[in-house]
């Protein structure tokens, strides 16, 4: 008997509606109390921050991490869509994979995550 993944994640939103859009149109996640999104098996990372990291904003109290495939073609539709991408040089090609990080609407951190291998 135990957990074995995580079945929704819900937050506050001021505009749920343009909000759920916003990521179904950019990330194809079916997004609203509807919209129920079948996920790829694969790794999934838990973990807490110290209050005082610096890896995202601190007022926001969490981070959306999402994996990816083909990262450098989501980036090219994301950007060509008018969102700002942010990348690093240190986030390329590292043990884990490479990243890439977009912010949603209200300022969620979103980090995209293309696993090594």
């Amino acid at each position: 008997m135990g957990v074995t993944g995580i079945g929704g994640l819900f937050f506050r939103s001021t505009d749920p509606e343009a909000r759920a859009a916003w990521y179904s149109e950019h990330l194809g996640i079916e997004a609203g109390q509807s919209g129920v999104w079948e996920q790829q098996a694969g790794p999934t990372v838990f973990a807490p921050f110290p209050s005082d990291s610096d890896y995202f904003a601190a007022e926001q109290p969490f981070m959306l991490n999402l994996r990816v495939d083909e990262l450098d073609a989501m980036v090219a539709r994301l950007e060509a869509a008018g969102i700002s991408v942010e990348r690093r040089p240190e986030w390329t090609g590292t043990d884990y994979g490479s990243f890439a990080r977009i912010h949603d609407p209200e300022g969620l951190p979103i980090e995209l995550w293309e696993p090594a291998g």
